[in-house]
Order: structure tokens, then sequence, then C-alpha cells
């Protein structure tokens, strides 16, 4: 009998398409390791099952305003009643694009994480202005990171 793969939920939200390219990347370098699974949802389809289902969460978020993106919010306000018990040290990261500056959604993310009580396991990714190829490729670099961590247990 196959063990159950380790999963990781990747959620993003994105309106013009700069957070997909991100996101994309990301999930191109945790598919690298062939022992992890990876549920992609846009941020507005994903639930408290794939929430709950999950060993490790990757959050995308535009930043608007100096905010995350509502929809990232929304996900939030749908699941932490029922996961806020149920997810405490799950593993996360953060990676966020941004036309100024992205530490404002980076925070708020933060904290909102901090009332889940999960475990920040990477440095978050900010990208200020339209993301380069070589921030494309620490985004690749951070979903492998994150994904072989869990691999081996160490987060």
């Amino acid at each position: 009998m196959e063990d159950k793969k380790k999963n990781i939920l990747v959620i993003y939200h994105s309106q013009g398409g700069t957070m997909e390219l991100m996101t994309n990347r990301f999930v191109k370098g945790a598919a690298k390791e062939k022992d992890i699974a990876i549920t992609l949802k846009k941020a507005m389809d994903a639930n408290i099952d794939d929430l709950l289902s999950c060993n490790a969460i990757a959050i995308g978020s535009p930043e608007y305003f100096g905010t995350m993106a509502g929809m990232i919010k929304d996900f939030f306000d749908r699941t932490f009643e029922v996961a806020q018990d149920k997810t405490i040290g799950l593993p996360f990261v953060v990676f966020v694009c941004a036309g100024n500056d992205g530490r404002g959604a980076i925070a708020q993310i933060e904290r909102i994480a901090a009332g889940y009580k999960w475990k920040k396991v990477q440095d978050h990714l900010r990208v200020a202005g339209p993301p380069t190829e070589k921030d494309l490729e620490e985004l690749e670099e951070l979903g492998q990171t994150l994904a072989a961590g869990l691999d081996f247990g160490i987060f």
C-alpha cells in the first residue's frame, strides 16, 4: 500500500496575470520534489477542506493599497473559525508582488498566520515592480525549498 504524499496547498490571487506567473514558477520549483503533492488554487476557490488536508501552505498575493488582496483575506475569513485549532504549526511561506513595496501585505498575512499559530519556515519573498527572471528563479527555488523541507521532515 502506497503512503499518501505530503501536500502543499498553494493559494493565490491574480487580476492582471503577474501573480499567476509568479505562482506558476513557485509551483514549478515545488514540483521538482516528486514525493510531494501540490494543490494549486485561486484563493476564491480554496476551501476549508483544502486547508485541513495540507501539510504546508504557500500564499501568493499582490499588494493593493498597502494591503493583501481581498480574496486572500476572504480565504482567511472563511477558514479561520474551523481551522485555527486544527492547523497549529502548519509550515507557511508568503510571496508578494507590489508596484511599490509589498511590506504591508506581508505584515498583514503574518499577523493572520500568527492567529492560526502557523510556523514561518522560509523568508517571504517580495517583488517590487514587474518580476525579473532573477525574481522568478528565486520563486522557483522557494517552492523547491519548501517542498524539500516538507519531504525531509525539516518543516
